[in-house]
């Protein structure tokens, strides 16, 4: 007998389980996703974590000393006991894992015992390989308990689940990026002198392994002004050797044709203002990657390692799918994921691969909108989210 599911009505419960493995990346799309759910769709939303620390830095209104709190409509709890006991009534209406979380045993047991059972979603990291839309809502079956839990995927394309956007978010960018003085007075607020602003603009945010050291050279020897803006921690052996110093927020220092800026850890939403104000963004991991989609702008995606280098194949996935026709986007982006051909690994190199896309700017912009175009067709992926679970299955 198939598991019968609750049907969620428009006062939904959801709880979002979520493991910070990715210091940023994973409890910002949690993060952001339960905002939402929780704002624009009215459902009530409990947010499990268990590294506080990692989200007051995106979050600086939680107390990462409480056990239970509200934070913008959301209930935030401080996931530390795996063996707690849960009574049915303790169960959201939908129930969401992501990346693959166990969830509490209790809390899955009093799952089975919940009726109407929950929906039960495991929901997966973004990627644009091909296998993922056969996998996209397919069901699995607890090997005990009378449970269904559906895999889902965010992607690129209406087979899956689509990326995450907020209703308001592309308007609020309109209005920030067509007002160049509240853009200054913005940038201004985190220390960019005018004679920084009027440099081109880089937001720098990546993994310690990126070859920081050798594009920071080639942007130094460059021919054209650049002003790079890292937040603090961010690349912090090749941004001090840059320095000469530690590098604290509010450090900075030129040499030839570069500035380097360290800028404070900023909320989810100032970042997105710091995408929206730069003219390249280099961004990491699945958050920020996704958030610089939605900047308009150029980028260059750092992904989140894995072993055997399994990433550059989910790299060379996306560069496929987002730029067939952009070989000095996919160039770059190969080498500074280390995914480029042998040779070619100096900061000349680099200094040649930047050049080479940096001239074709207009042209990245241009497939930028392209791009946000299509992607706007396939809907947002909380809301996408939302429809599945309240489908019968």
């Amino acid at each position: 007998m198939p598991t019968q599911h609750a049907s969620p009505s428009p006062a939904t419960t959801l709880a979002i389980f979520c493991k910070v493995v990715d210091n940023f990346g994973d409890i910002g799309i949690c993060w952001r996703l339960s905002r939402q759910l929780a704002s624009e769709r009215g459902i009530t939303v409990t947010l499990w974590v268990d590294d506080l620390g990692s989200f007051k830095r995106i979050c600086p209104r939680l107390d990462s000393e409480a056990a239970t709190q509200t934070v913008e409509g959301v209930t935030v709890r401080h996931w530390t006991d795996q063996d707690g006991q849960f009574a049915p009534e303790d169960v959201a209406d939908i129930v969401i894992e992501f990346f693959a979380v166990d969830i509490p045993p209790g809390y899955v047991e009093a799952m089975a015992r919940r009726e109407p059972r929950p929906v039960w979603l495991n929901l997966e990291g973004l990627t644009a390989e091909d296998w993922v839309e056969g996998c996209h809502t397919l069901p699995s079956m607890h090997p005990r308990l009378p449970l269904t839990k559906h895999f889902y995927f965010p992607g690129f394309n209406a087979r899956t689940g689509g990326l995450p956007r907020e209703g308001g978010l592309l308007a609020e960018r309109d209005a920030f990026q067509a007002d160049p003085v509240n853009a200054a007075r913005f940038l201004a607020g985190l220390g960019v002198t005018p004679g920084e602003m009027a440099a081109t603009k880089v937001s720098l945010f990546c993994y310690p392994h990126a070859p920081v050291s050798a594009l920071l050279d080639a942007w130094r020897d460059g021919g054209s002004a650049v002003t790079c803006l890292v937040p603090e921690g961010v690349a912090r052996e090749a941004v001090q050797a840059f320095l000469g110093g530690d590098a604290h927020a509010g450090a900075a220092r030129t040499q030839g044709a570069l500035t380097v800026r360290v800028l404070p850890f900023v909320p989810q939403s100032d970042y997105d203002r710091l995408l929206w104000a730069c003219d390249v963004n280099f961004v990491r991991g699945e958050d920020s990657f996704v958030r610089a989609q939605w900047a308009g702008k150029p980028f260059v995606w750092h992904i989140y390692p894995q072993d055997e280098n399994l990433h550059h194949k989910k790299l060379r996935a996306f560069l496929d799918v987002y730029a067939p026709d952009l070989p000095s986007l996919v160039a770059l982006s190969l080498r500074w994921n280390g995914a480029s051909p042998a040779g070619g690994e100096d900061a000349a190199d680099l200094a040649h691969l930047w050049q080479a896309m940096h001239a074709d700017v207009e042209r990245l912009v241009e497939h930028a909108a392209a791009w946000e175009a299509r992607m706007l067709e396939i809907g947002d992926l909380a809301n996408n989210l939302l429809e599945f679970a309240r489908s019968p299955r």
